[in-house]
């Protein structure tokens, strides 16, 4: 069973808004080219993903299924990707001081990738889900505002333009800081 982890700069939630969205599946899945249909109560046991794996003009529809979904903690899946096969797919998620900690566990249960050594399969599957949390990565971090800042950032755009509404020729006076004078 192929083994990844990873540290992310967001809480767990962040992580399940990311694999409770199922539109968003092949940005952050190595190999899913493309969305076809994603079941109205997804992320719910029992529903599917319908999605391609590969990329034109060989292109598999094929399916996810989650079989666990226990947010912010566990998430699995069942991935088909015949003629390949069938792989289990299991995310644990545990808060850290600053983020939380994202571990990925993937082996294939049914046909021929079943069959293939664990040494052989497990360093290609190592491979593509380093990729695979990297993609995730970018979108739980970048759905969580971590830099408090930027509020400041918004909250001066709102003073400004009520400044700009406040002057009588629409000019914001422009204050000088230490940044703009190195």
């Amino acid at each position: 069973m192929a083994r990844n982890v990873r540290k992310l700069k967001c809480p767990p939630a962040a992580v399940f808004e990311v694999l409770a969205n199922g539109w968003l599946y092949p940005s952050w899945v190595v190999g899913a080219s493309r969305m076809r249909e994603v079941e109205a109560e997804w992320p719910s046991p029992g529903t599917r993903l319908h999605h391609s794996v590969g990329t034109w003009p060989a292109l598999i529809n094929d399916s996810t299924t989650c079989v666990v979904w226990d947010p912010p903690n566990q998430a699995v899946f069942v991935a088909r990707g015949w003629p390949i096969g069938e792989a289990r797919i299991t995310i644990d998620v545990k808060p850290y001081a600053g983020g939380c900690v994202v571990r990925m566990q993937e082996e294939a249960v049914s046909g021929p990738a079943a069959y293939i050594p664990r040494v052989f399969s497990d360093l290609l599957l190592y491979q593509r889900n380093a990729e695979t949390l990297h993609r995730l990565a970018y979108l739980a971090e970048g759905m969580y505002p971590r830099n408090t800042n930027t509020t400041a950032h918004r909250e001066d755009a709102e003073t400004a333009e009520e400044r700009v509404s406040d002057s009588p020729d629409g000019a914001v006076p422009v204050e000088s800081s230490e940044a703009d004078t190195e």
